[in-house]
């Protein structure tokens, strides 16, 4: 149906146009017609062509209100119906209008009273009158004329005196001179007289060289004199101007510089041409009334073509302009309603056109984007469904805490695990959701992660759930996006009651074994000498005084090598308590290294702290201080006494740790104990209880810190402490 009605209104569009165009040729046709005549008188002919200017002249005026009345009602309409763009378009419509018919329409005014003004002026003039103001122009003319050459006379001589181009020595460039002043004046001849004798003369070659006149030596003369030199002599078919200045050259004396201009026409001629122009003006003096029609008439004619097109124009433009507006408005409330697939098709070029085309991208924009978006959505809901499917699989108890303590996500096993409720968990604050006092060491240590926003791993606590109490292994780990500091916490909570039940018998079952390894290689001698002593006693012997002492000597060395076992288990079960102080772990190494350093020649102790490791942290300063004397200690019995020791610290800003290392160049750790070697009871030593690396395992713990022991490249062994900063 749009389709039908645009060819309708294209070939409605042609037929006025094909109309308009056949009236104006029409037109012209017949007014070329009657001002080609050199004389018409108002007969019959000529009121008939006047007719039919009048009746062009009247239909071009019935189609220009017919299409301006037929395009304000439809404008109308679509105000009426709310039509997109038909506000705008009545606005254009009014404003090209206006800009069209008010300043044409003054323009016809105007200029019709001009026409109507001179056309009777023109048959009242006085023909006396006109030949006197005729002459005066003539005599103008000529006085205008002969003014302007003397002028150029004037300027030539100045220039020539003061150049001194009057020299015979600079002919040459008074030659180019005067040449290149001819054409600038445009003038028809330049002469110079050396006294009375010609120099030279420079002629314009289109004159009439035929009919050309020296001047008069009397003339030259005069002019030398004093006297004014202004001739005015016949040329042919016309009349030749001079005029000349006379100067004084110091050198070369009396100069005449002549300039002279040629007149194609002498007013004789022109004033019979007057006389004949006026014969034939009183001739037309009765055709006056038919002028003045057939001007109007052309004025009317030209003024409705005027209007007729800048209204069309105007019609056009607003069209160009808001019919792309009302597709801009729909597609745009077709994309509001979701409808990206939209696409307007305009042949427009202008700033429309790109417009247009920067809608149809952004909808081809927006549909890709939409396209990813999904994508992207249904990935991130695919890895959402994996990560839930994880974490309710996984036996690890899972928390995720934002930045303000909200407890974003929590998994069955973390929920098992602490007794919580299976509804209403997520999207309350930790402190609320574990606010039951068996809960206060695992608040604890989450407050100690949010106020440090440091990392906490493997803290082992204790928990009460009802008559059974579980170990629970806690492992705190901050979030950090890219562009935020921090922005919450992950809770993992790991149950190692059976695992550490396990360990306790598997490690009792060790240091049993291991106690009563130790116990019974002294037993056996003391054993063997009090044998020795009773059966001294039973034989009376009288040097069985000796054997006693020497058998009672025996059993107490090897009582006081059980009553040391002792005491080592017995400092193991009884570390003291940490007691967290400010202090300076860089002082601390350096204080440990030089204890050393007076014992042992042979060993060389290498010390680097970072610069950017905090001045003061907090711990206890005399456990650390026995944890590095150990580890220093191990480390000289693992080098012979005889070797390098490097004590590094830096600081991992990331996750606000100083990280501590004890690297030696002894044979390093066996493949197989490093899982072992913090363990009670293992030692590599031939001497020694195996309680010390234990020892330091437990003090690290304690700081919430952590220890690992591993090779160091390319040899020795390398133990690194991580202590929260």
């Amino acid at each position: 149906m749009d389709e039908n009605q645009g060819r309708r209104q294209k070939k409605g569009t042609r037929v006025v146009v094909s109309v308009i165009l056949l009236l104006v040729i029409l037109f012209f046709v017949i007014d070329v017609f009657l001002r080609g005549s050199a004389e018409f008188s108002p007969g019959k002919v000529t009121s008939i062509l006047l007719a039919a200017l009048q009746f062009i002249v009247l239909l071009l005026a019935l189609i220009l209100f017919f299409v301006l009345g037929r395009y304000l009602v439809k404008l109308y309409l679509e105000r009426k119906q709310k039509v997109v763009g038909s506000h705008f378009k009545t606005k254009l419509v009014i404003f090209f209008t206006a800009l069209s018919f008010i300043p044409t329409l003054l323009l016809f005014i105007f200029t019709s009273r001009i026409i109507n003004n001179s056309i009777e002026q023109w048959f009242r003039l006085d023909i006396t009158r006109l030949v006197k103001d005729t002459r005066a122009v003539a005599d103008g003319f000529y006085a205008t004329t002969s003014d302007e050459t003397f002028h150029f006379a004037q300027q030539l001589a100045r220039e020539i005196q003061r150049s001194e181009l009057a020299d015979p020595a600079r002919r040459p460039r008074l030659e180019d001179f005067v040449k290149g002043k001819l054409n600038e004046y445009r003038l028809d001849e330049i002469s110079l007289f050396l006294g009375g004798e010609e120099l030279f003369s420079l002629l314009n070659p289109n004159l009439p060289l035929q009919d050309y006149r020296d001047l008069n030596a009397d003339e030259v003369r005069k002019a030398h004199l004093g006297l004014d030199l202004n001739d005015i002599t016949p040329m042919g078919a016309g009349e030749f101007v001079r005029r000349g200045v006379s100067f004084i050259d110091p050198k070369m004396g009396a100069v005449l510089v002549t300039a002279g201009k040629f007149l194609p026409q002498n007013l004789t001629q022109k004033m019979n041409s007057i006389m004949a122009l006026d014969e034939r003006y009183r001739m037309r003096g009765t055709q006056r009334d038919l002028t003045k029609t057939l001007y109007t008439l052309t004025l009317i004619f030209v003024t409705l073509i005027i209007v007729f097109t800048a209204i069309w124009i105007g019609f056009h433009i607003a069209k160009s302009i808001t019919v792309p507006i009302e597709k801009l408005a729909y597609a745009t409330k077709e994309v509001s309603r979701g409808n990206l697939s939209i696409k307007i098709e305009d042949p427009a070029s202008d700033e429309i056109g790109t417009l247009i085309d920067s809608f149809n991208q952004m909808t081809a924009d927006l549909r890709k984007g939409e396209a990813e978006v999904a994508a992207k959505t249904a990935e991130v809901a695919a890895r959402q469904r994996t990560i839930e499917i994880v974490l309710n699989a996984i036996s690890t108890g899972v928390i995720a805490l934002d930045a303000r303590g909200i407890v974003a996500t929590i998994n069955p096993a973390a929920r098992e695990m602490l007794d919580l409720p299976e509804k209403n968990a997520t999207g309350r604050p930790y402190r609320d959701l574990l606010a039951s006092e068996r809960y206060q060491a695992l608040r604890a240590a989450i407050e100690t992660a949010f106020v440090n926003r440091a990392r906490i791993s493997d803290r082992e606590i204790p928990m009460t759930m009802g008559v059974q109490t579980k170990t629970l292994s806690l492992n705190l780990t901050p979030l950090r996006k890219p562009e935020e500091d921090f922005s919450g916490l992950i809770v993992a909570v790991d149950d190692l009651t059976q695992l550490i039940t396990a360990q306790k018998i598997a490690a009792w079952k060790e240091v049993a074994q291991r106690v009563a390894h130790e116990i019974k290689n002294p037993l056996t001698p003391i054993q063997l000498n009090a044998e020795r002593i009773i059966r001294n006693i039973h034989k009376g012997d009288p040097s069985g005084g000796e054997v006693v002492a020497e058998g009672a000597r025996v059993i107490i060395q090897e009582a006081q090598t059980i009553k040391a076992l002792v005491d080592e288990f017995s400092d193991f079960a009884r570390l003291p308590k940490i007691h967290l102080q400010p202090a300076s772990l860089g002082d601390i190494i350096r204080q440990v290294a030089n204890l050393f350093r007076g014992i042992y020649a042979d060993i060389v102790f290498e010390i680097r702290i970072a610069p950017d490791v905090p001045a003061e942290i907090r711990l206890d300063a005399e456990q650390i201080k026995r944890v590095f004397i150990n580890l220093i200690d191990n480390a000289i019995d693992a080098m012979n006494k005889k070797g390098t020791i490097t004590l590094q610290a830096d600081y991992d800003r990331d996750s606000r740790r100083v990280r501590a290392t004890v690297t030696d160049t002894g044979p390093g750790i066996s493949v197989e104990d490093p899982e072992k070697i913090f363990l009670p009871t293992f030692s590599t030593k031939k001497k020694g209880r195996g309680l010390g690396l234990a020892i330091v395992s437990q003090i690290i713990r304690e700081h919430d810190g952590l220890i690992r022991a591993e090779n160091n490249r390319p040899m020795g062994a390398k133990f690194t402490i991580e202590l929260p900063a």
